[in-house]
């Protein structure tokens, strides 16, 4: 059984891993020309749980945004044509 300081650690190092994550998806998507305005740690997945389990929320974006990221994965063979 964890003790209270090694949760708190613990949670702390995961939402730092969350906030790193955020960080390099922003200059990923920003280096192709994309910007996804909701892009960021979503704070009730953070609230209680013990330990934290933090989520990155990708969030919403316009249909110009979602078609550009569309083509950025599927020159990078990342995304199929299937529909």
């Amino acid at each position: 059984m964890m003790t209270i300081k090694e949760r708190r650690r613990t949670t702390e190092g995961r939402v730092r891993a969350a906030e790193d994550a955020v960080a390099r998806l922003k200059e990923g998507f920003s280096g192709v020309g994309i910007t996804l305005p909701s892009l960021r740690i979503d704070p009730v997945s953070c609230a209680g749980n013990d330990p934290a389990t933090p989520l990155v929320d990708l969030g919403r974006c316009n249909l110009d945004t979602a078609l550009r990221l569309s083509v950025v994965l599927e020159a990078q063979g990342l995304a199929g044509h299937e529909r």
